[in-house]
């Protein structure tokens, strides 16, 4: 899930930016895991149920921008990325700008397909793709089957919708496939064990990439101060919270155990829809969406 993300080069990258691993660490070691865990999947879909609400004051890329700029800025004090980025070698700035760009179009991506099609599709498809992800790194019978069940369900869900909204589905697609390599890129980053800074970095690149297109929609929230704080709560809810509820929940839990409770997060977006939302969804629907669980549910991820 969205993401334990770390620097390379981590003997080079500044003390002041991995400072607060201690207090992480900590918090890790006096909290369950799974507590961290829940947190993070109630508001992994929450802050993006609430973007949906403000869409037509700040527009969709807007409303992305608007998450990415609140999570870049609360990170910046705490892990000074510009120092990262400076203080890191070639490939590792390479992996940083790889990582912040995956992240500024995943972000815009989902936003787009969520203005289109209800928040259980997209989640849907975007926890697909995490099941291929397991199957070329652990080839088994298991995790084909896996695949085959929640690909199964995926096509419940968007059977109505291939003819109605081809260009949201494009769009959910698109956010599933950069998920996929956010992935594989933020498992890259990780191994450098430098903690949040490689997020904070990430985040900046991200800020500065989805700036040309995000801002002029972002413009009305600036000229009204109670859309703007809406606005940074979603920020907050979307992006820092459950990253860095991510990261306490990974220094415990190990890798199976993490991408097991992932299958939760399709079922908490429908019930997210269905509060905040009001998008209640069909028996089909339902049915789908249980297909997805079972399948994530039942995958296994290749050892560390």
């Amino acid at each position: 899930m969205k993401s334990q993300a770390q620097v390379p080069a981590a003997n080079q990258v500044d003390s002041d930016a991995i400072a607060a691993r201690p207090a992480l660490s900590g918090l890790a070691d006096v909290v369950p895991p799974h507590f961290w865990f829940c947190v993070s999947a109630i508001f992994h879909y929450l802050g993006p149920a609430f973007a949906v609400l403000l869409f037509a004051q700040v527009g969709v890329l807007g409303m992305a921008w608007l998450r990415i700029a609140t999570a870049a800025l609360i990170f910046a004090p705490l892990t000074r990325p510009w120092r990262v980025f400076a203080r890191t070698d070639r490939e590792g700035r390479l992996l940083l700008l790889a990582f912040g760009a995956c992240l500024a179009v995943m972000n815009c991506a989902f936003y787009l397909a969520l203005d289109r099609l209800p928040i259980s599709l997209v989640a849907a498809i975007e926890f697909v793709g995490t099941i291929g992800v397991a199957l070329v790194g652990l080839r088994s019978a298991r995790n084909l089957a896996a695949l085959a069940v929640a690909v199964t369900g995926t096509l419940l869900l968007i059977d109505v919708k291939w003819s109605s909204d081809p260009v949201g589905l494009s769009w959910a697609f698109l956010n599933g496939a950069l998920f996929v390599g956010y992935i594989i890129i933020g498992h890259r980053v990780a191994r450098t064990g430098v903690g949040i800074a490689g997020l904070g970095t990430a985040m900046a690149i991200a800020f500065l990439v989805v700036l040309p297109v995000g801002f002029s929609e972002a413009l009305p929230a600036f000229s009204a101060p109670r859309l703007l704080v809406a606005a940074v709560g979603v920020g907050v809810c979307s992006s820092v919270i459950p990253y860095i509820c991510d990261q306490l929940a990974m220094a415990r839990l190990p890798r199976a155990s993490f991408a097991l409770m992932l299958s939760l997060l399709p079922l908490t977006a429908t019930l997210i829809g269905v509060v905040v939302l009001r998008q209640v969804p069909s028996l089909t629907d339902c049915l789908g969406i249980a297909l997805v669980v079972a399948g994530v549910a039942f995958h296994k991820p290749a050892a560390e």
